[in-house]
């Protein structure tokens, strides 16, 4: 769950720093206080798009982190898929803010924007003000519907898109192939051709790269055969000047004195270690000298050899691995060319394979989402019951795409009706914005215990709705904070009465400026602002009376529970 939230720097918040809790977290306040820019941060932490004029004026930089605890092992488990690993059972998500740029981190360590994006995925799930208009875009219903469905259906899922892959490349195959003769004889001479020229270089893998080498040493030859000379002629050469010959002068002098101590005897052996050392070298240093030693018709071989390869580089491939692999896919296609009935007949036979392939895997996955819509449309139905629908009709229809894709051959949709005596029609020709916040509450319950998400933040889901309906949205996001972690922000006393914690965000103005807070409120403090979302500025001491009504009406739901 989300631990805590810590804010610097961004629009009106100068630095903020919340402690959520298990359950139903509730966050109030007046219009403008501050609500969207809060939840704001949250987005800008897990990845979402940033400008410099989301800074506070005058700041350098924005900070956003947010804390997570880890619980379950399953989260762990797909967190380590993405090598991230808690640290004393916590995941911090944080992201700096400056001019033009940002640095994101987990756990202190800096990650890219798509890791980012993938670990926040797994550990909270924004319900935004808009959100629910992807219930108007079909294809989201059958991505719903293949949430639900779990396990079974991602694995048929994978199958299918594994078949439709194969399937694809059998097709390009064979539309690659459709050849008349002429094209045939032209591709034949082409890649008889190409072969010719490839095996006739007798090129060795490798190759390319020891003439580079030996090209580079001998350009360089002239002046690192003068440097050895020079170095040699220092170390061990036939002048009585060199290294080797005053060190032998030095070994007899200081022979006659290693009997006379420890200190005599200890510089007469290093001198005589210095001495083989500097043999050793000198051996080795002669027979590098002899390496450079060359012929300028080898010189000319090595520079024809390695024109040569280059130029076959220019044509099959930027190394002679890949110039050799040209050549023996060349073969291959010249074998199927010279055999071209059969090869056709074969590349048919394995587009047939590989479509009945993946019709069986496309129909399996599709009885699969059938059944599982039974199910999902069942739950959804009631959900939207308990959500003051008071005669809906729910039902997802299915039809069949005209051409294959990789996640199957279905096309899914809702299709709802809510008065009585009228038809069933898609969705978004039916719901308003209110219902269709209320229909993706109902989805997002049944989806809960799915998604596995362990954080869910509703964004001003109460948008539309009031009254009966409102008291039905409230106990519907109490029952889902029994399994999961809930953030809401909301402007109805409903809702907000149900809140296992209840934050209220105010807007703050003095000489030095305004900036926004965030308290979390005590009992009294809750009824308080239960009263003035009832009332507004004309809070009575009946409408007060009606707050602690309904935080003790909240009181005895838990107990029911």
């Amino acid at each position: 769950m989300l631990e805590n939230l810590h804010v610097k720097n961004l629009a009106l918040i100068d630095e903020i720093e919340v402690e959520f809790r298990p359950g139903l977290n509730i966050l109030t306040g007046e219009t403008g206080a501050g609500k969207s820019i809060l939840l704001g941060s949250v987005n800008l932490a897990l990845g979402g798009k940033y400008n410099a004029d989301m800074l506070r004026t005058g700041a350098k930089f924005g900070l956003v982190e947010l804390v997570f605890t880890v619980e379950k092992t399953e989260l762990e488990e797909k967190l380590a898929a993405l090598d991230i690993y808690p640290e004393d059972g916590r995941i911090v998500l944080s992201r700096k803010l400056m001019e033009g740029r940002s640095i994101s981190k987990i756990n202190g360590e800096t990650v890219t924007m798509s890791l980012l994006k993938d670990v926040a995925s797994l550990l909270i799930d924004i319900h935004g003000q808009n959100e629910h208009q992807t219930l108007l875009h079909k294809k989201n219903h059958l991505a719903f519907l293949d949430m639900y469905a779990g396990e079974k259906a991602a694995g048929l899922k994978e199958e299918t898109a594994a078949a439709y892959r194969t399937y694809n490349v059998c097709r390009r195959k064979l539309e690659d192939s459709s050849l008349d003769e002429r094209e045939r004889q032209k591709e034949i001479s082409l890649a008889e051709y190409e072969v010719k020229e490839i095996e006739e270089a007798g090129l060795l893998e490798g190759e390319d790269e020891e003439l580079e080498i030996q090209y580079r040493r001998m350009c360089g030859g002239k002046k690192t055969a003068e440097a050895i000379s020079a170095a040699y002629q220092y170390t061990s050469g036939d002048s009585s000047g060199n290294a080797s010959d005053f060190i032998s002068r030095a070994i007899r002098a200081l022979y006659e004195i290693q009997d006379v101590d420890e200190e005599g005897y200890s510089l007469y052996s290093q001198l005589v270690e210095i001495d083989s050392l500097l043999n050793d070298f000198n051996r080795e240093l002669s027979e590098y000298e002899k390496s450079f030693e060359f012929s300028e018709e080898e010189f000319y071989e090595v520079e024809n050899r390695l024109n040569e390869v280059n130029h076959l580089k220019t044509k099959y491939g930027n190394t002679v691995k890949e110039i050799l692999d040209y050549c023996e896919e060349k073969k291959q296609r010249l074998s199927e060319l010279e055999d071209y009935e059969n090869y056709i007949r074969e590349v048919e036979e394995q587009l047939k394979t590989a479509e009945h392939n993946y019709q069986k895997c496309a129909k399996e996955l599709s009885r699969e989402r059938k059944q599982a819509a039974e199910h999902f449309v069942s739950e959804i139905r009631q959900g939207l019951l308990d959500l003051n629908f008071l005669d809906v009709q729910f039902e997802m229809r299915f039809t069949k795409l005209e051409k294959y894709t990789a996640s199957g051959i279905d096309e899914a949709e809702f299709f709802m009706s809510t008065n009585p005596g009228e038809a069933l029609r898609p969705m978004g020709a039916v719901a308003s914005g209110g219902e269709l916040s209320r229909v993706m509450l109902a989805i997002k319950a049944v989806l809960a215990d799915k998604e596995e998400t362990p954080t869910l933040i509703f964004d001003e889901i109460d948008t539309g709705i009031s009254g009966i309906t409102a008291g039905k949205v409230a106990e519907k996001m109490h029952f889902i904070a029994k399994s999961r972690q809930v953030l809401c922000i909301t402007h109805l006393a409903q809702i907000a009465s149900m809140a296992d914690a209840h934050y209220l965000i105010q807007k703050q103005s003095d000489e030095h400026g305004t900036k926004t807070d965030i308290s979390c409120l005590e009992e009294e403090q809750s009824i308080s602002e239960l009263a003035r979302l009832l009332g507004g500025a004309n809070v009575t001491q009946s409408i007060l009376e009606s707050a602690r009504e309904m935080k003790a009406a909240k009181n005895t739901l838990n107990h029911k529970k």
